[in-house]
């Protein structure tokens, strides 16, 4: 189980996340007014994917063997608000001496990688008020 703590007081919209061992800010941009003293909450969600991809490709390759020597992942992510739909646009960059079977493979387990399984399956949340 994972928990998250967020705070949010007077100063507009930064908020401040907690994990275990973790902090890091979170805020809206200037435009949206805010202060964009750190990532807006869809750009959280963006990175999660970005950084879960460049995780799993990084530890199948390692298993594997194989002369991967960089991963670039960039993740565009929007949302349809006529259609309240939501789109995630996911472009991978393999560097390093890997054939195409390779890199067909990683494709492959790129779809795995956790946090791909979590937004692309139906997502239960249940609130409390204390």
């Amino acid at each position: 189980m994972i928990k998250i703590a967020a705070h949010i007081g007077k100063e507009l919209y930064k908020t401040e996340i907690e994990s275990a061992n973790h902090k890091i800010i979170s805020d809206e941009p200037e435009s949206a007014g805010g202060k964009d003293l750190g990532f807006a909450p869809k750009e959280l969600l963006a990175s999660a994917l970005a950084a879960c991809t460049c995780i799993t490709l990084r530890m199948y390759a390692n298993r594997k063997g194989w002369d991967l020597t960089d991963i670039k992942v960039e993740v565009t992510f929007e949302k349809d608000t006529t259609e309240n739909k939501s789109k995630m646009m996911r472009n991978i960059q393999l560097f390093g001496n890997i054939d195409e079977a390779q890199k067909a493979r990683l494709l492959n387990i790129a779809d795995r990688c956790p946090i791909h399984q979590i937004v692309t399956n139906p997502i239960e949340i249940t609130t409390e008020l204390n």
